[in-house]
C-alpha cells in the first residue's frame, strides 16, 4: 500500500460528504494504491451511517467504529495502528484543513528527505481568546518541557511508515500527540498552511484545559520541582519572621493577630494548590498503571 489517509469522526456529519469527495479526488491524482480510514470516535450524530453509505461504493474505505468517545488523540492513534501504507497522511475532516493539502504535502515531502512533514499555521485563526490562549499554551508547554513543539502546529501531516511504527511503540494512555511526535525524533520539517475556522467547535474549553493538563504532566516534572523549592522558601520565611519579631517588636497585639490570620489563609490556600498538583500527577500515574486500552474497537467495517 503506497498511501494511507486517516481522519477521525466526531460531530462530522455536516462535513463528511464534501471531505470524502475532495480527499479522494486528490488521492487519485497521486496514486491508485491508497486506503482511506475513518475512525468513528463515538460521534453522536449520523456520521457513522453516512460513512457506511460512502463505503458501499468505495472498496478503499475502511471504517473503525469505537465503542464510545475516547478522545481525538486516542482515536488518531487507533487509526495509525490500522494503517498499512508506506506513507501516512493524517488530517481532520472538518474542512478547517483543506483536503487538497494532501497534494501540496506530497510534493514537498517527495522533494525533501524527511520522515514527517507537518503543518503549522501562518497566523492563528479564530477570535481574540482562541488566538491568545493557543499562544499561551505553546509558550507554557515549551517553557516547562524538555521536548519542544512548534508554535501553531496542526493535525495535518504526512509521515513515513517507520515513523508511524516508532510512534506506536509508546504505550501511554494519557496522550498528547504533538509532544509524542516531537519526542519520537527522526527528520521532521514544517510546512506553513492556512487554516479556516468554523463556528461550532467540538473542542470545548473543558477539553482544551484537559489537554493542557495532560500535555504538561506527560512531559514535565518542573511543577513538582517548583513545589519543592516553594516549600523550602515557605519554611525559611516564618523562621526569619519569628526571629525579627522577637528581636524587634514592631507591631501591637491586634496587628499580630491579623498578620497571623492572613498568613494562615495564604498558607492554607498554597497547601491545597500544591496538594492538587501532586494529586494530578498521582492520578495520571494511577491511570497508566491500570494498563487499560487506549480505546475499544466495537467493529471494523471493511468493504466487501
Amino acid at each position: 500500500m503506497e498511501l494511507s489517509i486517516i481522519t477521525t469522526l466526531y460531530y462530522s456529519e455536516p462535513y463528511l460528504d464534501e471531505f470524502y469527495r475532495r480527499i479522494t479526488t486528490v488521492a487519485k491524482k497521486i496514486t491508485s494504491d491508497y486506503e482511506l480510514i475513518y475512525v468513528n470516535d463515538g460521534s453522536p450524530d449520523q456520521a457513522l451511517k453516512l460513512a457506511i453509505k460512502q463505503q458501499e461504493d468505495d472498496s478503499k474505505l475502511t471504517i473503525v467504529d469505537l465503542s464510545r468517545n475516547f478522545g481525538h488523540h486516542q482515536a488518531g492513534m487507533i487509526g495509525l495502528n490500522q494503517s498499512i501504507g508506506k506513507h501516512v497522511f493524517l488530517i481532520d475532516c472538518d474542512l478547517e484543513e483543506a483536503p487538497e493539502l494532501l497534494e501540496k504535502f506530497w510534493v514537498e515531502y517527495s522533494k525533501n528527505n524527511v520522515d514527517v512533514l507537518y503543518g503549522v499555521q501562518a497566523n492563528r485563526k479564530g477570535k481574540w481568546f482562541e488566538r491568545h490562549s493557543g499562544s499561551l499554551f505553546y509558550s507554557l508547554f515549551n517553557s516547562l518541557s524538555s521536548v519542544k513543539i512548534p508554535n501553531n502546529m496542526l493535525t495535518v501531516r504526512l509521515m513515513s511508515q517507520r515513523f508511524v511504527l516508532a510512534l506506536l511503540e509508546y504505550p501511554e494512555k494519557n496522550l498528547f500527540l504533538g509532544g509524542l511526535m516531537s519526542h519520537v525524533g527522526f527528520e521532521q520539517q514544517a510546512l506553513t498552511v492556512e487554516k479556516s475556522s468554523k463556528q461550532n467547535r467540538s473542542y470545548t474549553l473543558t477539553k482544551q484545559l484537559s489537554l493542557l493538563t495532560t500535555s504538561i504532566t506527560s512531559f514535565s516534572s518542573k511543577p513538582l520541582a517548583a513545589i519543592f523549592f516553594l516549600g523550602l522558601i515557605l519554611m525559611s520565611l516564618p523562621s526569619i519572621a519569628t526571629v525579627l519579631l522577637l528581636v524587634f517588636p514592631l507591631v501591637d497585639k491586634v496587628s499580630d493577630l491579623l498578620i497571623i490570620l492572613l498568613l494562615l489563609s495564604f498558607l492554607s490556600g498554597l497547601i491545597i494548590s500544591c496538594t492538587g498538583i501532586l494529586g494530578i500527577y498521582l492520578a495520571k500515574i494511577y491511570e497508566e498503571v491500570k494498563q487499560r486500552p487506549r480505546a475499544i474497537i466495537k467493529r471494523v467495517y471493511h468493504s466487501e
